[in-house]
């Protein structure tokens, strides 16, 4: 009786095999991360195999950091590689790839069975290796010894980022970005070749010379940076003393007009015209006019009537 009670279950759980075997699509790619210099091409791999009488849907979409679109849809191809990728049977192969290719593609693969829709994807890593570009350099034109001084250096351009080094002179500085100190003869100075930052905890006259940085990261020649002169002068303290004496005079001196102006009344006499302008007052004529003291109001009005 047990025996008769399994049967029904084996002979399902035999279909439900064969069934799979028949209907699956499994997915797979010959390169899960491809690399590719800017303007060359770029081959995206994605095989399939499906069970018999099955047509199945291929669809490519890119992943990127902000959404997801669709590169193969419907049979044709869209979006940004229109017209420079053509498909291989259902791989693509891109032409004159860019940087902003660069991203994780998705081929699915899919198929309308008689218990739902059956999908299976694989997923590739396309990245576009890009040359570094000339960098930008900042080096301070002078600098006072026994001040701490930054030389920075940088560029964007370049898949992967780009490491940077530092000459002085014509001369490749070591890196070091320790909490020490690298010395080569009487220069002490903190190089990164990540960050492309040159330090000075403490620079002397000795570090005067003609900077520049190069940036490489694998992808072409180097570039670098014009040549900039940084000019490094010891602190003139006799100089300083003298200017803040030469100062002290001048204000002293100030001080002392400013006073003796003063005392001598110089701040408090009115201007002769203003001494001249308040002898006139004016007053209502018994005619309803005015009249100054000592002056004819007809002055001041030629064109109103005089009394007969």
């Amino acid at each position: 009786m047990a025996s008769r009670s399994l049967l029904p279950l084996l002979l399902g759980t035999l279909g439900a095999l064969c069934y799979h075997k028949a209907y699956g699509i499994s997915v797979k790619t010959d390169n899960q991360h491809v690399t590719a210099k800017e303007f060359q091409e770029a081959m995206l791999s994605c095989k399939y195999s499906a069970g018999k009488g099955i047509i199945p849907r291929v669809e490519w979409k890119k992943l990127s950091s902000r959404d997801v679109s669709f590169v193969y849809y419907k049979g044709d191809l869209v979006g940004d590689l229109k017209g420079r990728a053509e498909m291989i049977d259902s791989s693509i192969r891109i032409r004159n790839v860019t940087r902003k290719d660069s991203a994780r593609y998705r081929c699915e693969v899919s198929a309308p069975t008689e218990r739902g829709q059956n999908l299976a994807e694989t997923i590739i890593t396309l990245t576009v290796l890009v040359a570094s570009a000339a960098p930008s350099c900042e080096v301070p034109s002078s600098a006072m010894s026994g001040t701490v001084v930054q030389l920075s250096c940088k560029e964007n351009e370049g898949s992967p980022a780009s490491e940077y080094k530092w000459y002085r002179n014509g001369v490749a500085l070591l890196e070091n970005t320790g909490t020490g100190s690298a010395k080569i003869g009487n220069i002490s100075y903190t190089m990164n070749k990540k960050t492309g930052t040159l330090l000075f905890n403490t620079v002397s006259k000795k570090d005067t010379g003609e900077y520049y940085c190069e940036a490489s990261n694998g992808i072409g020649l180097p570039q670098k940076c014009s040549v900039k002169r940084m000019q490094v002068d010891d602190l003139n303290i006799s100089g300083i003393i003298a200017a803040v004496v030469v100062v002290a005079l001048v204000m002293a001196l100030c001080g002392l007009g400013v006073f003796y102006a003063q005392k001598k009344g110089y701040f408090s006499k009115e201007s002769s015209s203003q001494k001249k302008s308040s002898d006139y007052k004016y007053t209502p004529s018994e005619k309803g006019g005015m009249e100054g003291k000592g002056t004819p109001w007809s002055l001041f009005h030629p064109l109103s009537p005089t009394s007969p």
